[in-house]
């Protein structure tokens, strides 16, 4: 009891990080009603802290509970830090909530990482958000120092800092890697792209625009990278075409194995019973034959064909097996209300990004409604 009562007066003065001063009288810990739920052995000035800062409970008790029985917490403390950039009292418990690990951070590492992410953002404003939106992200980091560094190296590559934040909070497993590691990954890449005939003046845009939209090749290591090219080779691609592969996939081209290649153009040569060099044209047309699995395209041509679409149209318009099943199947039935019929219409009519299929349905809609006769157009009518 001695010892207890020498932490609940400690604790009872401001803590070095945090700026304010507990209310609550020491004495109320042992006057209170106990938690008759709560598990034996869990810290108990944790889960009072947490309480008061109405935080549920229950969300961590089922989903990451070992975190409560930590001898060693800093809910205040990470509360207050949290509170200085402006993150209101119900954001800080969703984010607790959500990510309860974060009590475990020492203080000065969580400011060290504000630091860190406000380097990358305009102002603590965009912090705050990004955290209360990605609290795993900002709170869960292995190595700190190797972070920083990696950001320090984007910057740079000439990466923009909105592109680094975004790395963050949705890819922040590349800065897992050692920056050696990275230095290698950015290194082969840029040998690659030389080796298969693109220029040194473009080398550099075309490196930023892959790893803005495929921060995970970082992920990979050379050989998988290396293989995949060697097989486009291998299938009679020439280095100007695998480049042009290379331009529209972007990294996501590194993500296959030379076996799911081969298997994806050996089922398109079946389907659309092509020539080789036919089928290679194909593919330069519609890189998404290489990219997506036999069972996903299995499953969007069928899709096709139960809507009446025939092979030889697919064949024609291929990029519509970009389009997962519900978009289709979304699409064909409102040109259908229309009185459109996509059997016998252009695929084109089908295809494209969501804007492209939205112009294209209202030029038909507009066509379908367009009055036979004019009143306002003059007559030709002879004397």
């Amino acid at each position: 009891m001695t010892g207890m009562l020498r932490m609940l007066l400690r604790r009872s003065w401001p803590c070095t990080l945090c700026s304010y001063k507990k209310t609550e009288p020491f004495l109320k810990y042992f006057t209170s009603t106990p938690d008759k739920q709560q598990p034996e052995g869990e810290n108990d000035m944790t889960v009072r802290n947490l309480c008061r800062l109405s935080v549920d409970i229950r969300k961590i008790r089922r989903v990451k509970g070992w975190v409560l029985f930590k001898e060693e917490t800093y809910v205040e403390e990470i509360a207050d830090i949290l509170q200085k950039i402006g993150t209101s009292e119900t954001a800080i418990a969703r984010i607790l909530e959500r990510c309860p690990e974060a009590i475990l951070c020492y203080p000065t590492a969580v400011n060290a990482q504000i630091d860190l992410w406000q380097s990358v953002c305009q102002n603590k404003n965009e912090v705050m958000a990004l955290i209360e939106q990605f609290p795993e992200s900002f709170f869960i980091v292995k190595d700190q120092e190797n972070q920083k560094l990696n950001v320090k190296f984007f910057q740079e590559l000439g990466l923009k800092n909105v592109i680094i934040s975004r790395f963050l909070t949705t890819a922040p497993n590349i800065f897992c890697n050692s920056i050696e590691k990275n230095k290698q990954t950015i290194k082969m890449l840029q040998e690659s792209y030389l080796n298969l005939g693109g220029s040194q003046a473009n080398m550099k845009v075309w490196l930023l625009k892959l790893l803005s939209q495929d921060p995970f090749i970082l992920l990979n290591s050379s050989t998988p990278v290396k293989e995949t090219l060697e097989f486009l080779q291998k299938q009679g691609f020439t280095d100007l075409e695998v480049l042009q592969l290379l331009s529209k996939l972007k990294g996501f081209l590194f993500q296959l194995s030379p076996t799911s290649l081969q298997e994806s153009i050996f089922f398109a040569k079946n389907t659309f019973k092509y020539t080789d060099q036919e089928l290679k044209e194909l593919i330069l047309k519609c890189p998404a034959l290489l990219y997506y699995t036999v069972p996903i395209l299995e499953e969007r041509i069928q899709t096709l064909l139960k809507e009446g679409v025939s092979i030889s149209q697919i064949r024609e318009i291929p990029m519509v097996l970009e389009l997962t099943p519900q978009i289709v199947q979304y699409r064909i039935r409102k040109l259908n209300a229309l009185g459109y019929s996509i059997r016998n219409g252009n695929l084109e009519n089908l295809n494209g990004t969501k804007k492209e299929f939205e112009s294209n349905f209202g030029k038909i809609q507009a066509k379908k409604q367009r009055p036979l006769f004019n009143p306002v157009a003059p007559l030709n009518v002879e004397d």
